[in-house]
Order: C-alpha cells, then sequence, then structure tokens
C-alpha cells in the first residue's frame, strides 16, 4: 500500500494539509467522528486546543487498534463550532498535530458546524485511513 500526497504548485501553499492523497492497494478504514470524550464519556477540556488533542487521540487510539498509524490517514474532516476561532488558533492546533500524527498531512477540511452531539464539544474530527 502506498500514499502519495499531491500538492500541485499551481495552487496555494498547503499549510497542515496536503492538496490531494491517492492511494494504491490495501485496505480501507472509516473513522467515526471523534470528540473530547474521555473513556468514561466525560467531555473533556474547555478550551479549543485542549478539546482537539483529545479528539485527535481518541481518533488515532481508533485507528490504531484497526492496524494502522497517523501515515496511514488519506483524509480527515474537522468540524468546529466556531471557524474564526480554528484558524487564530491553528498555528497551536498544528503543533497539537504534529507532536501527534507527525507531518504526513492528509487531504483535510475544515467544516463550520452549528453544534455537534455533546453541546460542549468544540471539535469534532472523523476520517479515512488506508492500510496494507
Amino acid at each position: 500500500m502506498s500514499l502519495e500526497r499531491v500538492n500541485p504548485a499551481e495552487l496555494s501553499p498547503p499549510t497542515g494539509f496536503s492538496h490531494a492523497v491517492t492511494a494504491t492497494g490495501g485496505r480501507i478504514v472509516f473513522l467515526a467522528g471523534q470528540t473530547a470524550l474521555d473513556a468514561e464519556g466525560k467531555v473533556t477540556g474547555t478550551t479549543l486546543p485542549e478539546q482537539f488533542e483529545l479528539a485527535l487521540t481518541n481518533l488515532l487510539t481508533a485507528l490504531r487498534h484497526a492496524g494502522g498509524t497517523p501515515a496511514d490517514l488519506a483524509r480527515v474532516t474537522v468540524y468546529a463550532t466556531d471557524v474564526a476561532g480554528y484558524r487564530a488558533q491553528a498555528h497551536r492546533l498544528g503543533r497539537v498535530w504534529k507532536e501527534l500524527a507527525g507531518r504526513d498531512y492528509p487531504a483535510m477540511a475544515v467544516i463550520g458546524a452549528v453544534r455537534l452531539w455533546d453541546e460542549e464539544c468544540l471539535v469534532e474530527l472523523d476520517g479515512v485511513a488506508v492500510l496494507d
């Protein structure tokens, strides 16, 4: 299996994402939306960076148990209740991403959401990975 990150020179330079990711061979893993729920099902963290870190940790935990690693992520969608706040903290969120998932960025999108399943949640991440 191989993933190729495609970032054409004709497009704006990607920051924290890839414009396209191609996958050859392998098994597809669809990752359900993950928020800042702890193991007891309680929302943890009150700030976006705190919640983003736990949501990403939860996503990567599901991926790891499916047999994958962060480098196998082909696509991640971020749902944020405050897109302007997300943009304002993008640098800090990028550091969290790099610490937990490294520098192999999947194709990504950030979508504004009025609210998430648990009202206290500020962010949710889902994804698709391609494994060997």
